[in-house]
């Protein structure tokens, strides 16, 4: 049975088929022919719930925000406002490139948003300054990871649908994970710059600072209402998405005229085919989230992997393997939805918090988001900066072995995640 689920999904996968169709395929056959007193159709029923959670009404509203922002001029001023100040010094530009998509991803909460909106306009400044365009590329994938790691993390979001857990508490223990993947971030910039004597940018005056930052306070503005508003209990994750978007067409359409109101629907369509292909994956994942449960195979891998009686940080560190294989390979939703069921009990058995898997299982799927062989944000990056899939992930080698480093900590360390809540 697993034979079939796995052999039907790869064959598919390797015939170039888009990840939903043996997504959908592989639980219906298993279906029809191991369970036939099972009706078919009951499949169907499981996709329609798998869309008809509330939670899921955050999905499309934080990606028509960041679509929004990625056509107005809301990243260009967020570049320009950190690099004002941490521009000049040694691996600013670097510094630069971490801190903006930390502040893009508190806005679009997804890696593939973050990698285009930031990465267009740093790059040109990180070749222009002196870095390989490979370390420039690969500096820009991998910084893009604290984007599903901090709040409003669409993988959080999809990890809270499947478990159960509060999408609040999930963003509020993302923040201390994110700002050490900022900080540690920072600092590789910094050494990376020393060792290769990359140049210093010119420092501006302070007037020039107080430009920048009169321009950028809008933006900055963003991560504020949306963090702020859900810690202090003002307005739930959901509602966040939909001031998110209100206060987008605000800045992009009212005060910066970037977008003219004619423009929203075409960024409106755009967002509708993202989120179309979101929830495709998510119905396709509940159904074959019932499947594998209807047929025993997460207490099999349970058995193989987890028997007797092990430690919370065991059942992490298992956890943590696989979900970032799956995501080297897979869409971080899909793999989240199908893994999650899987592990889920036997986390809760060994005492795990669930609030601290949730973030361990993020960390690892924006991990797997940047890592070869498939990583989703390797092929974003690739598009956007017209390069050869060999030119993307040259760079990336120090990058995974930091992240994976970083990750460790994240699940030794159960205090940095939960210590807000």
């Amino acid at each position: 049975m697993i034979l079939t689920l796995v052999g039907i999904m790869f064959v598919f996968l390797m015939l170039g088929f888009p990840m939903m169709i043996p997504l959908i395929l592989a639980p219906l056959v298993v279906v029809i022919f191991f369970f036939p007193n099972v009706e078919p159709f009951f499949m169907v029923q499981q996709m329609l719930e798998g869309i008809s959670n509330y939670a899921l009404l955050a999905v499309p509203l934080f990606i028509f925000a960041a679509d929004i922002m990625s056509k107005g001029r809301t990243s260009n001023r967020l570049l320009d406002f950190i690099g004002a100040f941490v521009g000049h010094l040694r691996g600013g530009y670097a510094i630069t490139t971490a801190a903006a998509c930390a502040v893009f991803g508190s806005i679009s909460g997804s890696t593939q948003a973050t990698v285009v909106a930031i990465g267009r306009p740093m790059r040109e400044r990180l070749l222009k300054i002196g870095y390989k365009d490979s370390t420039a590329i690969a500096f820009i994938i991998n910084a893009s990871d604290v984007a599903l790691i901090i709040p409003p993390s669409i993988a959080m979001i999809i990890y809270a649908l499947t478990s159960g857990t509060s999408v609040g508490d999930l963003f509020i223990a993302g923040i201390g994970p994110g700002i050490l993947v900022l900080l540690c971030f920072a600092l590789y910039g910094y050494v990376h710059a020393k060792i290769n004597n990359i140049p210093l940018a010119e420092k501006i005056s302070w007037k020039q600072r107080g430009l920048v930052t009169y321009r950028a306070i809008l933006p900055l503005l963003f991560p504020v209402i949306i963090i702020g508003g859900i810690y202090t209990g003002l307005f739930t994750p959901t509602e966040a998405a939909a001031i998110s978007v209100l206060y987008a067409l605000l800045l992009e359409v009212v005060i910066y005229r970037s977008i003219k109101i004619m423009e929203i629907p075409k960024v409106a369509l755009s967002t509708g085919l993202v989120t179309s292909a979101v929830f495709i994956l998510v119905a396709g994942g509940q159904a074959f989230a019932w499947a594998i449960q209807f047929a025993r195979i997460p207490q099999l891998i349970t058995d193989t992997f987890l028997s007797g009686s092990p430690g919370p940080i065991y059942v992490l560190i298992i956890v943590s393997i696989f979900f970032f294989i799956g995501c080297m390979f897979v869409d971080p939703i899909v793999v989240i939805l199908i893994l999650t069921p899987i592990f889920y009990p036997a986390a809760m058995q060994a005492g795990v918090d669930p609030v601290h898997l949730g973030i361990v299982i993020t960390f690892q799927a924006a991990l797997g988001s940047a890592t070869p062989p498939f990583g989703v944000d390797i092929f974003t990056a690739s598009a956007v900066f017209n390069r050869s899939y060999m030119d993307t992930i040259r760079g990336t080698p120090p990058f995974i072995v930091m992240m994976v480093l970083i990750g460790i900590i994240v699940i030794i360390f159960e205090p940095l995640s939960l210590f807000l809540l």
